[in-house]
């Protein structure tokens, strides 16, 4: 029950929502079969649920306190590395342009998070 008076926190509310559409998506791809095109979407699954929480996780960087930001941002680049090399396995040169697209905005994200915690170390 939520109680009046108390605060709404759009980043939970956010989250709450991804997770949701995350698990949707985890669900719905039991149903593909696992060879031919359907097995390699159902092999991209996790890696496009990790690049998705990596991109917006990133966007929230600057809540972590300074000390830690270089160490998440180091398992982020793990992560986007480890998700593309996994989704390049999977495809190889046929992958569709929505998974480049989710590799892409995950290292866009990375780099920018990388350059703001440059500029404010300087």
């Amino acid at each position: 029950m939520m109680h009046m008076g108390l605060p709404l926190h759009p980043e939970v509310l956010t989250w709450t929502a991804l997770l949701g559409k995350w698990i949707e998506f985890a669900k719905a791809s039991v149903a593909l079969p696992r060879d031919g095109e359907g097995g390699q979407w159902r092999a991209s699954v996790a890696s496009v649920i990790n690049l998705q929480a990596v991109t917006f996780a990133l966007a929230e960087i600057g809540e972590l306190p300074a000390e830690d930001r270089p160490v998440a941002l180091d398992r982020a680049e793990v992560l986007v590395n480890d998700n593309r090399a996994a989704l390049t396995a999977a495809w190889g040169e046929g992958m569709p342009a929505s998974l480049r697209e989710a590799i892409d905005d995950a290292r866009a994200a990375l780099d920018m998070a990388r350059e703001a915690e440059f500029a404010g170390r300087s």
